[in-house]
């Protein structure tokens, strides 16, 4: 029974991309209360907050390490993704909170650091002695050494999954669930329709563009109501003369492409320019030239109304 407690209270191992998701959120907390403290002293002098910059961001992460990693062994990113820190060093399967030193160290090592290495470029940028500058040397190496050791860190933890930050691995405090996960059963149907159904839309709209309609209706057209009579006689242009193929109108200034058929002057030669390949929608005869109807045909026409 008491094996069984145990196992049921005990720590279960947080995925790599949950920490590193707390890691975001840790810094876009961090952004967004900075961002509303510089709002404060917008109106002020400009300059004022620049001076006692980094010993008021040191107060703001202490606030929030306050309320956050020492009161609920989390962060706030943490918290929201259900994750809490846990005391590595700990031998029992129980979950143990990180000790009060392990809290402080982390603090001094999170926030005392940045503190440190902000104050410390601003004194070195103000001060151009030769013992200023062999102390930002030695600061430059220390601080390469620290973000090597981060690198190192990071690699170790893409592999184990333990440890994301390298103050973690020093203090032994790793992130846990503050409550067992259960896995979910998730089904994907609905989304593999949509995304089948999206990737057929995008293929239309790429598709449609390229395909002549107006062609493939003419040839529809021809296809389904054939012609008879003699394309080229002139009582055959006469009697198809009354509108045009393509309007249904009475043709303006009337021309023809070589066929019986009659077109207005501005709907064939807008739709030759639009298209090479054009051809008459009633029988498919492709546009060898664009020539006026006869004076002669026009007048019978005019005669017979």
């Amino acid at each position: 029974m008491a094996s069984r407690e145990e196992k049921a209270q005990s720590t279960h191992r947080v995925l790599r991309i949950s920490q590193l998701d707390a890691l975001e959120l840790n810094k876009a907390l961090e952004q967004l209360v900075w961002s509303q403290v510089t709002q404060c002293f917008h109106g002020f002098q400009p300059g004022l907050l620049a001076r006692f910059e980094p010993e008021l961001k040191a107060l703001l992460w202490l606030f929030l390490w306050r309320f956050t990693v020492y009161s609920k062994n989390a962060t706030v990113g943490q918290s929201v993704l259900n994750i809490q820190y846990k005391n590595d060093f700990s031998t029992t399967l129980r979950y143990q909170p990180p000790s009060k030193n392990q809290k402080l160290w982390y603090a001094a090592c999170t926030i005392g650091g940045k503190w440190l290495e902000e104050r410390c470029y601003d004194l070195f940028r103000n001060h151009h002695l030769a013992s200023f500058g062999k102390a930002k040397q030695c600061l430059n190496f220390v601080v390469g050494l620290v973000q090597l050791g981060s690198l190192i860190n990071f690699l170790i933890f893409l592999q184990k999954g333990k440890f994301a930050t390298l103050t973690e691995r020093l203090l032994g405090i790793r992130s846990v669930f503050c409550q067992p996960q259960h896995v979910r059963e998730v089904g994907f149907e609905y989304m593999n329709r949509e995304l089948l159904w999206h990737g057929f839309a995008e293929f239309l709209i790429f598709l449609l563009p390229l395909i002549n309609t107006q062609k493939l209706k003419a040839k529809l057209s021809s296809w389904c109501i054939p012609l008879a009579g003699a394309p080229h006689s002139d009582s055959s242009l006469a009697s198809s003369g009354k509108q045009c193929s393509l309007c249904g109108e009475w043709p303006t200034m009337p021309h023809t492409i070589g066929c019986e058929h009659i077109f207005c002057y501005y709907c064939v030669k807008s739709s030759f320019l639009f298209d090479m390949f054009f051809t008459c929608p009633k029988c498919g005869t492709e546009v060898h030239s664009v020539q006026p109807l006869k004076s002669g045909i026009e007048v019978s026409e005019v005669n017979a109304l």
